[in-house]
């Protein structure tokens, strides 16, 4: 097995728990592989809101992948080092057919999430200062935004079906009771953001371990090296990465780390 040069780890459901926190365990397990000399990226379909307070509380010194591999930030240097938002014609096509069919949707635009005025509040990340409230989608689509979320069963499928022969990357997920698809640029990717920064850092695929849960984390997990699903992954998930962790509550992603990318000495340290 190659030496591992390069961690990418996704957030939710693989390091942090639902509050957005790291775990002691996993906490431990990240500042074993930076000792060690092993890069540690974030790799999220969250905004830059939690990465940027990740970087700072970890000590992490690589750019992080964010927006569904939509943006890669260098925080610590407070700088953008790539952004492939949609296209505003497509934007304003889903948001005008958001609006028409009467369907709850969300931009992220500009570093930031917008909700119109009385639609429903699905978690309370939404009461959040990253969350702000128009009137009108339509009006606030000024410029290109980086994603686009529908929300609920019946939105997810039509807008899948409707739009299908755009050049976009549709994400779609559950959580919970929750059903939703964030929908990108076809080119916004986890994976193709990781082979990116990987090219840029002179890091081979080989020598990446990558961690994750969802199935929007399946391509960046069949891409490195070596691949993790979580113990909370769907079946579905699973199966498709092939090996398995603990799950997010019993610290799999810091038992991935030790697992592949360090040694049991290095783990003794921790202990």
């Amino acid at each position: 097995m190659q030496p591992i040069d390069l961690i990418a780890l996704d957030l939710d459901g693989t390091l942090v728990d639902l509050d957005g926190n790291v775990s002691p365990g996993n906490r431990a397990a990240v500042f074993d592989a930076l000792n060690a000399g092993i890069r540690v990226v974030l790799v999220t379909g969250r905004g830059a809101d939690l990465p940027a307070r990740l970087v700072r509380e970890l000590g992490l010194n690589v750019p992080s992948i964010c927006a569904h591999g939509a943006i890669t930030k260098d925080f610590l240097a407070g700088r953008t080092i790539g952004h492939i938002p949609i296209p505003l014609p497509y934007a304003v096509q889903l948001v005008d057919f958001a609006e028409r069919r009467g369907f709850d949707a969300a931009l992220y635009l500009d570093e930031g999430f917008v909700r119109a005025q009385g639609a429903p509040m699905h978690m309370d990340d939404m009461r959040l200062p990253h969350w702000r409230t128009v009137v009108s989608l339509r009006d606030a689509l000024t410029s290109a935004p980086t994603f686009v979320r529908f929300f609920g069963r019946e939105a997810v499928e039509e807008v899948r079906s409707t739009f299908a022969r755009l050049p976009l990357d549709f994400k779609h997920e559950v959580f919970g009771e929750l059903e939703e698809c964030a929908i990108t640029s076809s080119d916004a990717t986890k994976e193709r953001a990781l082979m990116r920064l990987c090219a840029d850092l002179q890091v081979r695929r080989e020598r990446v371990l990558a961690v994750g849960d969802s199935r929007n984390d399946v391509p960046m997990l069949r891409w490195a090296g070596i691949g993790v699903a979580m113990g909370n992954a769907s079946p579905e998930v699973q199966h498709a990465v092939g090996r398995v962790t603990g799950d997010c509550e019993r610290d799999g992603a810091a038992q991935a780390i030790y697992d592949y990318a360090l040694s049991g000495e290095t783990q003794a340290l921790s202990a």
